[in-house]
This record gives C-alpha cells, sequence and structure tokens, in this order.
C-alpha cells in the first residue's frame, strides 16, 4: 500500500474522485429514489476500480483464457497468474470499452460481470444485487449515461492509491447514509483515529513482529470496508518489518460493505475468504479461531433487542459461551463486542483496540449486566488501557469516545494497573467539517497519545492517571434505618380503612362494628406499637368483631403514621423493623473495610442505622454487591475557583452604566 505523509488529512485526489463520482449520482434523480442510490454507485465504483486494476495485464488474462478455457477445468492458478492478481475477468471487454459503445449496454455489462473470477462476480450478483440494478438502469435509458460518467473518472492506481480508494468508498457510503438518514449508531471510523488505535495495538511487540518468519493475524468483527485491517497491515509492512506476514481476517453484517471490504483486501491480495458475512453476535464466521490483534468499531447505541433471544441463550451457557461474563441493557449492544472479542484472545497473548462510547465505562448499577462485565475484565486483569478521545471526530456523531486497550499478557510492570490517557484535548479544527466531523487528530498528536500510552511510570500527570485494578470497585451496602410509628384512632386515620384492600372484603355489619369500636378508643396518640396492639385487641373483643392476620395487619397501618419520636417498631423476634423509606445504600471503596467506613461515614449522623446483612453479593458471599465503573471526569476533573465577587461587582456596574447610556440616547 501506498504511505501516506500525513495519513489524517484528505487530499485532492479524494475530494476530486468523490465529487465526480457524486456527481453522476445526480443522474439518478427521478428514477431512483435517494436510499437507492448507493445501489447503482458503489458496485459501479467497485466495478471503475477493479477494472482499472486489471487493465495493464487484460491482454495476458484474455491470452491465457484463449489458450486453456478447452483444456483445463480449473482455469483459476492459470488466470490469477496471468492477471498477477487474486482475481480476473475474461470477457474481451472492458469497462470503457462498454461505456463506449451506442448499443447494448445491458448486454455486454453482464457479459462484463459474468466474466469475472467466481470470488468477484458474486459480490455484484449476491451482495451488490446490482444485475436488478443493470434492468432498472436499461429501462431508463440511464445505462449508457451513467457508464459514460464512469468511465470519465480515473481509478486507476497511478491515480489513486489503495489508502486513497479506502478514503472515496467511505465518502461516498457516509454521503449516501446521510441522505437515507441511517441511525447514528452506523458510522465509519477515520483513519486517524485508526492509526492511532493501530499504533497503540503493536506498541511494544515491535521486535517480535521483526523476526523472520512472523505470522501474525489481525481480526475486525465489525469490519466494515475493511479500513481498520487494511491500515493494521501497512503499519507493521510500513513502519515496523516489511517481511512480517500479516493475515487478515472480519465480519460484516451489511452486503454493501462486505462486498467493498472484500473487493478492497483483493485488490492487495489478501484472502477475501478471511471476510465472512453476517452478524458476528449470533452467527460468528470464526468460530473457531483466535487472533493475535483485533480492532473494532462497533456501532454506538445501537439495541440488540432482534438477537436477544440468541444472545440470551449464549449467556446461559455460561463461561463456555462468549457472554458469561453478563448482558448489557437492550438499549446498547457495546459490551457485547468486546465480550466476543475477548472470546477471541490466545492463551499465550493476545491485544484488543476498541472503540466505544462512554455509557460502557458508568452505565450500570452494582450487580447490573453491564457492572458484571467490567468487573469481570478488572478481576482478570484484562483491561491495560483507557484513551479518551476529542470530540467530534466521527462522521455521523458528535459524541464523546474512548478507546478501550485491552490485553490478557501484559508486561509485569503494567499488571494489575490502569493507565487513564485523557487526549480529549488532543486534536486541531479541520478545515472544512465533514458531517458530524469537524476535529481530527495531526500525525504529530498521534506520536503524543502514543508516547503518553508507553510510559510505564506510575507517577501520574495532567494528562495520564494510573490506578489499580481494584480502584474501580466498590460495594454498594444497603442501610437500614428502623422504622418508628405512632397510633391514633382518629377518624381521619379510621377512614383510611376503607383504602385498605383487606379490609374492602368485611361484610358491612362488621365494618360498622370494627370502625365504632375504635372510635371508642378516644384519638390519644400512642408510641408503644405493642401498648397500642393490646388496647385494640381488647377493643376489638369489646366489640365483638374477628379479624384474619392480614385484616388486623391493615388496620395498624391505616392507623399508624411515621414518628421520629415513637418507640422502634420490632418483629415477633424482637428485632427492629426497617423503615423502607429511610433506606438507603453506601458504596464502599474495595479497598476499604466496610465495617470501618460503616462507623466512620454513616453511625455518627444515624446512630440507629444498621447494615442489611440479607443483600450479599453473588461472588464472595459478603454483605452489599461489589460494582465497578470508570469516570474520567472525576479523575481528571480540575477545580476551577469561581470568579472574586469584587470582579463581579464590577462587571454589574459597567453593564449597568452602559444601560443608563443607552436609556439617555433614547430621551434624546
Amino acid at each position: 500500500m501506498t504511505n501516506v505523509a500525513a495519513p489524517s488529512t484528505r487530499t485532492a485526489t479524494i475530494d476530486n474522485q468523490s465529487n465526480l463520482i457524486w456527481k453522476i449520482a445526480d443522474l439518478l434523480r427521478g428514477n431512483f429514489k435517494q436510499y437507492e442510490y448507493a445501489d447503482v454507485i458503489l458496485p459501479l465504483t467497485v466495478m471503475r476500480r477493479l477494472d482499472s486494476v486489471l487493465a495493464p495485464t487484460h491482454d495476458q488474462v484474455q491470452e491465457r483464457y484463449l489458450a486453456f478455457k478447452d483444456k483445463l477445468d480449473n482455469l483459476d492458478p492459470v488466470l490469477t497468474r496471468a492477471s498477477g492478481q487474486k482475481f480476473y475477468n475474461t470477457s474481451r471487454l472492458t469497462f470503457s470499452d462498454i461505456a463506449a459503445n451506442t448499443k447494448d449496454h445491458a448486454l455486454n455489462l453482464r457479459a462484463y460481470i459474468q466474466g469475472f473470477s467466481p470470488n468477484v462476480r458474486e459480490l455484484f450478483t449476491d451482495h451488490f444485487g446490482f444485475m436488478t440494478q443493470v434492468d432498472r438502469l436499461d429501462g431508463a435509458d440511464l445505462l449508457y449515461t451513467v457508464l459514460q460518467g464512469f468511465s470519465t473518472v480515473d481509478l486507476s492506481p497511478a491515480r489513486v492509491s489503495n489508502l486513497e480508494m479506502g478514503y472515496v468508498f467511505e465518502e461516498l457510503i457516509r454521503k449516501f447514509n446521510e441522505q437515507s438518514n441511517e441511525t447514528a449508531g452506523e458510522h465509519f471510523t477515520p483513519r486517524e483515529v485508526i492509526r492511532l488505535m493501530v499504533n497503540i495495538l503493536f506498541a511494544g511487540d515491535e521486535d517480535a513482529l521483526r523476526v523472520p518468519g512472523t505470522v501474525r493475524t489481525v481480526y475486525d468483527p465489525t469490519a466494515g470496508t475493511g479500513g481498520m485491517l487494511s491500515i493494521a497491515k501497512e503499519h507493521v509492512r510500513e513502519d515496523i518489518s516489511p517481511t512480517a506476514n500479516i493475515r487478515l481476517f472480519g465480519q460484516e453484517l451489511n452486503p454493501k460493505s462486505y462486498a467493498v471490504c472484500k473487493s478492497d483486501l483483493l485488490i492487495v491480495g489478501e484472502d477475501d475468504g478471511h471476510i465472512r458475512l453476517g452478524n458476528s453476535l449470533t452467527q460468528d464466521g470464526h468460530s473457531e479461531r483466535q487472533f493475535d490483534y483485533m480492532l473494532s468499531n462497533p456501532p454506538f447505541g445501537v439495541d440488540w433487542k432482534n438477537i436477544q433471544k440468541a444472545i440470551d441463550a449464549e449467556h446461559e451457557l455460561g463461561f463456555d459461551g462468549r457472554f458469561g461474563a453478563g448482558t448489557p441493557r437492550v438499549s446498547d449492544g457495546s459490551l457485547l463486542f468486546l465480550q466476543h472479542l475477548i472470546s477471541k484472545m490466545k492463551p499465550e497473548g493476545s491485544r484488543i483496540a476498541i472503540v466505544l462510547n462512554g455509557s460502557p465505562l458508568f452505565t450500570g448499577d452494582a450487580g447490573s449486566g453491564e457492572s458484571e462485565i467490567r468487573r469481570w475484565i478488572l478481576e482478570n486483569d484484562l483491561l491495560d488501557a483507557l484513551i479518551a478521545l476529542p470530540d467530534q471526530l466521527f462522521y455521523n456523531t458528535g459524541i464523546s469516545t474512548y478507546i478501550w486497550v485491552l490485553d490478557n499478557n501484559k508486561p509485569e510492570e503494567r499488571r494489575g494497573k490502569v493507565h487513564l490517557i485523557n487526549a480529549a484535548g488532543l486534536s486541531r479544527k479541520m478545515r472544512k467539517s465533514l458531517g458530524d466531523k469537524r476535529n481530527e487528530i495531526s500525525p504529530e498528536q498521534i506520536t503524543e497519545i502514543v508516547e503518553l500510552y508507553r510510559a510505564t511510570a506510575q507517577t501520574d500527570s495532567s494528562l495520564v492517571k494510573v490506578f489499580d485494578t481494584t480502584d474501580f470497585g466498590y460495594r454498594k451496602v444497603t442501610v437500614e434505618r428502623p422504622l418508628r410509628l405512632n397510633y391514633q384512632a382518629s377518624e381521619e386515620r379510621i377512614h383510611r380503612m376503607t383504602d385498605k384492600k383487606p379490609l374492602q372484603k368485611l361484610p358491612r355489619e362488621t365494618a360498622a362494628a370494627l370502625a365504632e369500636g375504635l372510635l371508642s378508643m378516644g384519638e390519644e396518640i400512642h408510641r408503644d406499637r405493642k401498648a397500642f396492639e393490646l388496647l385494640l385487641h381488647g377493643t376489638l373483643l369489646k366489640a365483638r368483631v374477628k379479624l384474619k392476620t392480614p385484616e388486623l395487619k391493615a388496620v395498624l397501618e391505616a392507623l399508624s403514621e411515621r414518628d421520629e419520636t415513637a418507640d422502634i417498631v420490632l418483629d415477633k423476634d424482637g428485632q427492629p423493623l426497617p423503615d423502607p423509606e429511610l433506606r438507603d445504600t453506601e458504596s464502599v471503596p474495595l479497598s476499604e473495610d466496610v465495617t470501618t467506613y460503616f462507623q466512620r461515614e454513616v453511625q455518627p449522623y444515624a446512630p440507629d442505622a444498621w447494615i442489611n446483612t440479607d443483600i450479599r453479593d453473588h461472588k464472595d458471599g459478603l454483605p452489599g454487591k461489589v460494582g465497578y465503573e470508570i469516570s474520567f471526569t472525576r479523575y481528571f476533573y480540575t477545580y476551577t475557583p469561581p470568579r472574586p465577587l469584587e470582579a463581579i461587582q464590577q462587571d454589574i456596574r459597567t453593564l449597568e452604566a452602559e444601560i443608563m447610556t443607552l436609556l439617555k440616547d433614547l430621551n434624546v
């Protein structure tokens, strides 16, 4: 691949070619709906690129094809050798030939597509579904015009590098998605973000990658158009070792993105069979494989309700499946992708870099699916670093994002530690916005962030904080306060009994006798429950009213009110009953003893409080539930003192003077 000196900066070639192709899309107006433009333009862009790549060897392929077509059952080895690629086309016509002819465009184009090798032909017939579009274009008398337009676009490797071609594909898809109002979660990863991820992913492994004969695998379960995979290989080959054997694997759900990805990797000589179509969460195309390096940018905030049944079934398998740690809320499946990647880690060591939004860092209380997933990751010392990225980096969303770096074979000096890197301020404004993308990370800033990541010193700085994995954990304990009630047989409280379901079924005579008996008790307030219960039982006997236990309980509830001065209500065993309205929780750091914390932080302010020991953690059995969360804002918060009062008063006086001057001018 061609290396670009400043990969984060769009070249004129990218803009020119994207604009030329976008203008061709305007030809479809009226005959195609806007959301259908991509069905025509993307496959033709791929076709034009493949044709340009095959152009130098077209005559050799024709010669070999004619010489062996009746002699060999399998022509693939002969024709791929002749084309110098992992694909070929046996048609005597080129794309330009078809566009130049004045008739039979549909017939020639179909024959041309059939002339591709099977691995390319299926992209157009099965995944792009392009044969249907050929018929529509031909029926609307647009096919010739569109082909003419594409024939003027130079997509040859000499004009457009593989890296630039990737940008062109992504720019076109971005524009089509904007027109179609695609969900904000479906977006592309800017190339400078990918380069940052790739640099960090391979950081520290340079010596191993330079060993002759080294073979390493790279995997992306949300491959899109293949940008992460291509840049990962390019980085290793150009910046670390030109002889390293990097094998690329991926999976993509969207058929069109999948077709673009396969064609892009075919052009650079990759094994396109390593790219699979389907949802990696439910149809793992590489279920038997593990990988050395993994990258991903899964959809942000996209729900997984439509696959919930399959995910829950695999979760029931525990760690025999991929989702044994837990499942997040159905509104965001980001942590499912993270668990999927972790399941692909090799026992001897693998590394992961994945881009997620802020939600997976802190969403979910102790005991929730999200918290349990974070707990599993941190307790197994898999999380190496978290990097906060600048906002407004992505094309279709301006939200804050984070790179999670995971490693199951950390260097000794990083074990048990997590590095938090605040790179939110390391970006530069773009000269021209692209959708929601207004910022970019320069090559120099990428280098700075990577150096911050490489640092192993345990001292904190304004941009780096180093924590023990347990620092993010806490034990959420339930604190109870005793129930204190007073009792009174007033008319108001007796009337409340009509709202109690157990009492609503009493016979009319019984209800009347009960009310009359209670009124005879007077309106004295009683703060001792036992004394009041004895008085109540005597009243019921005198009124000859017999109540069942639920009915008697309903009477006591109706006649009671909370009263801090009342005696504590005890259960049958003489233990205080908790007051649900005073129930509270305390989050105790894992590094601190719960009892010590309770005695220091709670008892001085609530001497009658106690810890509810019935609520216990499902793993260690201790009171409270263990939770994990990571708050960047808290760890990197810098206090800014308010302005002095004198300065504020001076501003007010200045404004008052300006207002008075304006009023005087109005009166003139």
